[in-house]
């Protein structure tokens, strides 16, 4: 039996949906006038850049990407040109999440439709491209990659791990809870 080297990916991708739950609920309550709390945004776009992005998105692209491509997948026109494309579109719907947010704080009165707009893009891009990973690119990846390749990969991870905070997987983790104890109070 080979070496799991998805599994950290798509548990992580768990607490990435659930923000994304929150990104959408909070934004259709924003739009019906019954929320009002863009702080939630930069939060949500810190989440993104640095738990999602930087931290789960780099493993794919600097790790398991670049063993599909050094294994035999094609570097352009593939899956991984694919994820690597959505990976950007998303940048740019959080870099719109972002400036709205920033300018509603700022006392801007006409950010919803603009912050709505990237909030929707984003989770509808994510929730897609993360469906897409865990059915077909993930298995995909399970089947193709050799065994010998398979503990570096997991050492790769465990590096990009230790190079955050020790508490950062919790400190996202309780961000999400909290923010999910206030969409359910």
């Amino acid at each position: 039996m080979k070496t799991d080297v998805t599994q950290v990916m798509v548990a992580e991708h768990e607490l990435i949906l659930r923000m994304i739950a929150l990104v959408e609920t909070n934004t259709r309550r924003l739009e019906e006038d019954r929320f009002s709390n863009w702080q939630f945004y930069l939060d949500a776009v810190d989440f993104i850049r640095n738990y999602a992005d930087r931290f789960h998105h780099a493993k794919e692209e600097a790790t398991l990407f670049t063993a599909l491509v050094a294994n035999g997948m094609p570097e352009q026109n593939s899956p991984v040109a694919a994820m690597l494309m959505e990976h950007e579109q998303g940048r740019a719907f959080v870099r719109g999440m972002e400036a709205a947010a920033q300018k509603a704080l700022d006392g801007a009165s006409d950010q919803v439709a603009v912050l709505a707009e990237n909030a929707y893009g984003y989770a509808e891009l994510l929730r897609n491209h993360i469906e897409k990973e865990n059915s077909i690119l993930y298995p995909l990846s399970e089947r193709v990659l050799p065994e010998e390749v398979r503990p570096a990969m997991l050492e790769a991870y465990r590096q990009a791990e230790a190079a955050v905070a020790e508490d950062f997987s919790d400190h996202y983790r309780r961000m999400v809870e909290g923010y999910e104890a206030e969409a359910a109070a």
